[in-house]
């Protein structure tokens, strides 16, 4: 028992005096390893009672060990209720309930496009720019050429020419190129809002549209496709470290974490936009099938109207020669 109790002691002494120190010498390395497509290999040092005393725990997640001072984080807490409300858009409650249509959702993404468009040329110009070049992953977010393609499959090759955007995308775009010229950093609130969500819900979302507008392959849906990211979760940990590694200065924080609640509020301006535009073109087309069974209604009166009055006609042309005969 007393050895026991010296080891004991022994160890809570150790503990201590780490709590007195910024790094704990003398553990033992060990290495684990995170498998996705990608193999990574993280050296850890470990205390020495952690495998009898840690055994019930599990080891934290990237997500887990994020502070309240990463940008992520507090991009993600001040954008909470806009959030909840883009997610509670009529559009985005179509898809939830797995209720969009094909108008919903050409017409969707015909503002995606632009919005793409306008986000995409912004980073490519200012890929060097220290605020951007660490969240510039073309080669696995870019998302233009995939709407190019759904967009032709949709309305043909001169789709270009049938597309319409509200007046909300407009000014979504207008704001993209303005920050693009102005303050290049800002658009990482832009990329981080779109580019992660689709990323985050893409799969699930594309089966739900799949399914909804009884696509038999999944032509027309390669937005939902992220070819380049063969592990989305460890992706979206690599993108999170990114930028919250990025420099910025107290007011350039404060301006980010404006832009990203703008940036919520663009979208669901633009949700709604398209919602109206698409209820406009169905009382339209309601409206132009009423005319029309009216009129083919009137049509087929004057015509049974005609028939009536020719049978009248033909009766009494015939009574009247009968009766001169």
């Amino acid at each position: 028992m007393s050895a026991r109790r010296e080891e004991t002691e022994e160890h809570i002494k150790e503990r201590e005096n780490c709590r007195h120190t910024k790094h704990c010498t003398g553990y033992p390395e060990r290495k684990l390893r995170i498998t996705g497509n990608t193999d990574q290999t993280t050296s850890l040092k470990l205390h020495p009672n952690w495998s009898t005393m840690e055994t019930s725990k599990k080891t934290q997640t990237a997500a887990e060990q994020l502070t309240d001072k990463d940008l992520s984080e507090q991009i993600k807490k001040v954008t909470k209720d806009s959030h909840v409300r883009a997610e509670n858009t009529e559009l985005m409650l179509s898809f939830q309930r797995g209720q969009v249509s094909l108008p919903q959702y050409k017409l969707l993404l015909s503002s995606l496009y632009k919005i793409y468009e306008a986000l995409e040329e912004e980073m490519d110009r200012n890929s060097n720019h220290p605020g951007v070049a660490p969240i510039y992953f073309p080669a696995e977010l870019a998302r233009l050429e995939s709407i190019e393609k759904d967009l032709e499959y949709f309305y043909g090759k001169d789709w270009r020419d049938k597309i319409a955007v509200p007046t909300a995308t407009k000014r979504y775009c207008h704001r993209l190129r303005q920050i693009g010229k102005e303050s290049p950093e800002l658009l990482i609130a832009h990329a981080y809002t779109r580019y992660l969500g689709d990323l985050s819900g893409g799969q699930v979302l594309g089966r739900i549209a799949q399914k909804s507008m009884g696509l038999k392959s999944n032509e027309g849906l390669s937005f939902f496709a992220f070819p380049g990211v063969s592990s989305p979760n460890l992706f979206k940990q690599l993108y999170r470290s990114r930028m919250n590694g990025v420099e910025l200065t107290e007011e350039q924080r404060n301006a980010m974490l404006e832009e990203a609640v703008r940036a919520f509020e663009l979208n669901i301006q633009v949700f709604d936009d398209l919602q109206k535009m698409l209820n406009v073109t169905e009382n339209h087309l309601q409206n132009s099938s009423s005319l029309s069974k009216s009129a083919t209604l009137q049509s087929n009166s004057s015509t049974m109207l005609r028939m009536v009055l020719g049978l009248f006609v033909a009766l009494a042309t015939v009574s009247m020669g009968i009766y001169i005969f």
